[in-house]
């Protein structure tokens, strides 16, 4: 079914929304509550003049989507689907740090308790995240002090010959060695860790109240003294933070900075009234989305939109320079990844502006923390002054990052001009790979580095058609061939440099395809792998040999590296998608156009053979689906 077709029919319910490209990768997910309304808006002329929507939209062949109930779940399911997937045209969250978590091992014979950074699903209670991180060290420390629960790596699981110092020092129960230590007093300690670690200072301080009048009654003045000291530190601790709580609610206050294409966020975390910590997030090559809100409020359902012709070809808008940012759409998106899976979410989050879907999230935060959830956007007082305040740290932090490297950007170009001998200094630099085994797949890779960055949207893959066998020079020189003769027709620009993965065989081949051409003035350029050293076209008998610790020779080397880098992965996915098709074009019955019906229906091979032979009916006539039950399953009847 075309895609535009497809979009027509979907359903009107609440669901999340998946396009997918040409190779079957999910490169968008986003939720709706009206999921015909909300994908049909991609249509509008109106949001193809966003340069990034329109992109998406000239990738994207095919849409799914999966209906839920309501909009809490699609905002879970979105999350989900985005932190598994890794769509490109997402927010991807890029955090600086991770926060530690206190583990008490529930599900060991006898518990300890140690800090951890990772949430695993093993029948342990996890408590945090503490901020600052080494407040969770202290928290530790006081347990394996107060309550003698160790936090060493020594295995619990088997009896060892004999204690460590920690036991003979008073600072362990021994649960190392047989018949050392008694299961019930260590069960004890080990509720009281739990009362601990919860907060339930009162109901703590009562138990051990308790067992210091029974140590006294039975004149066991040592152990009831011990019990007087736990109950002194206990009550300690409980005091300061109930004068700390009575301060001031913990918080979590958000800051943000957005200029020229990359953005800067800082998270301050306020916990009793107090800043404890600073986060700092950044995205240089941020997706823009397009803010649909005002679209589906006016998109009559009975009437289809116009669809645009750009779609099916160059986006007009793409290169006039037009940004487009929506901060809500940002936050949304970057509390739904930051929040959703956490153990702990303050009471209260202040953003600096609104979105569309802030109350769906504080419901479904309120419900997984177990307490009420604020998300507010204060636009005076106290609260916008502390979303002021991080908002002047991401400035800060933007400058650090980003504006730093602008003088140095320009002198490496400057250096990268004179050591090439380019006519002009260069803004765009396109290089070339490639990549097969023996021959088989043989495929290519041009990656872009436009401005000092590289821009992964201006990325191509190549499958190489007219060469057989092993001819890397030959496939150079199609793949060459292919992409400036596009641009040739095309009128486009040529790029200020060519940069070709290999030695002199490569770039002589890469000039043959250009002079046919008639770009025989184009600044063209290889760097060999062992030798590192760049060829330069027209000047080989003179290559350029840089120091190892030139920022010329790393520019380059990344560049080359890079465009490394994407045709390995396409040559892997060829050989996937190769031996995937010979599994099932093997089947007789079976042929191109069923093998797709049934991994689009199914997602995977994998899951094309678990399938039953009913199942596989669905979707393929009878007998053909016979076949193919009884291909998989031949050897287990």
């Amino acid at each position: 079914m075309d895609l535009y077709e497809k979009i027509r029919t979907l359903p009107t319910q609440p669901g999340v929304y998946l396009y997918k490209n040409a190779e079957g990768e999910v490169i968008y997910v986003g939720k709706a509550r009206n999921l015909r309304s909300r994908v049909r808006s991609y249509l509008l002329a109106a949001s193809q003049a966003n340069a990034k929507t329109g992109t998406l939209m000239r990738e994207a062949v095919d849409v799914d989507y999966i209906l839920v109930a309501n909009e809490m779940e699609a905002l879970a399911l979105e999350n989900n689907l985005i932190k598994q997937k890794k769509p490109r045209f997402n927010i991807l969250l890029r955090d600086d740090k991770t926060y530690p978590y206190v583990k008490l091992t529930l599900g060991d014979r006898y518990p300890k308790v140690f800090v951890t950074r990772r949430l695993r699903k093993d029948g342990s209670a996890y408590y945090g995240p503490y901020f600052p991180g080494n407040l969770a060290y202290r928290v530790v420390e006081v347990i394996h002090r107060s309550f003698l629960i160790p936090s060493c790596k020594v295995d619990l699981s088997k009896y060892h010959p004999r204690a460590c110092l920690q036991y003979y020092i008073h600072r362990c129960q021994g649960p190392c060695v047989k018949e050392l230590v008694d299961p019930e007093a260590y069960a004890a300690s080990v509720k009281d860790a739990q009362l601990f670690l919860d907060g339930r200072h009162g109901e703590l301080e009562r138990s051990l109240h308790g067992r210091m009048a029974e140590a006294a009654a039975a004149e066991q003045f040592e152990l009831a003294a011990r019990y007087r000291d736990l109950i002194s530190t206990v009550h300690q601790i409980g005091e300061k933070q109930r004068i700390a709580s009575a301060e001031s609610d913990d918080a979590d206050v958000f800051g943000y900075h957005y200029e020229a294409g990359c953005l800067a966020a800082n998270l301050f975390h306020i916990r009793n009234g107090k800043i404890v910590d600073r986060r700092e997030f950044f995205w240089e090559e941020l997706p823009e989305f397009l803010s649909a809100s005002a679209i589906e409020k006016d998109l009559d359902e009975d009437v289809d939109p116009v669809l645009p012709t750009v779609i099916e070809g160059e986006n007009p808008n793409a290169d006039t320079g037009m940004e487009f940012f929506d901060p809500g759409q940002f936050f949304s998106a970057l509390l739904k990844q930051l929040y959703i899976d956490q153990q702990y979410v303050p009471r209260t989050i202040l953003v600096p502006v609104d979105f569309e879907d802030r109350d769906a999230l504080c419901t479904l935060l309120a419900e997984k923390s177990g307490h009420r959830v604020e998300i507010a956007a204060p636009q005076r007082g106290d609260k916008r002054s502390l979303i002021d305040l991080a908002g002047q740290n991401a400035k800060q932090s933007y400058t650090q990052r980003f504006r730093v490297l602008e003088p140095s950007r320009k002198a490496i170009q400057e250096a990268l001009a004179d050591a090439l001998m380019l006519p002009d200094l260069p803004k765009r630099i396109e290089c070339f790979d490639i990549s097969h085994i023996q021959g088989a797949e043989t495929v290519a890779s041009m990656v872009v580095w436009e401005d000092g960055a590289m821009k992964k949207s201006a990325y191509r893959k190549f499958k190489v058609i007219t060469v057989t066998g092993v001819d890397d020079f030959a496939s150079m020189r199609e793949v060459v061939y292919r992409r400036y003769k596009r641009i040739k027709d095309e009128n486009g620009t040529m790029p200020s440099l060519i940069l070709i993965d290999g030695g002199l065989g490569q770039l002589h081949a890469a000039f043959q395809a250009l002079e046919e051409l008639g770009f025989t003035s184009q600044p063209l350029a290889s760097i060999a792998k062992r030798e590192e050293v760049i060829y330069v076209y027209g000047n080989e008998d003179e290559p350029v040999v840089l120091d190892r610790r030139s920022p010329v020779l790393h520019l380059v080397q990344t560049i080359r590296d890079e465009s490394h880098r994407f045709a390995i992965g396409y040559h892997r996915k060829r050989r996937e998608m190769r031996d995937r098709d010979s599994e099932l074009l093997a089947i007789p019955g079976v042929g191109a156009g069923t093998r797709q019906r049934l991994l689009t229906h199914f997602g995977s091979l994998r899951e094309v053979q678990k399938a039953t032979a009913d199942s596989l009916a669905a979707v393929v006539p009878p007998k053909t689906a016979h076949a193919i039950w009884q291909h998989f399953h031949a050897e287990t009847r």
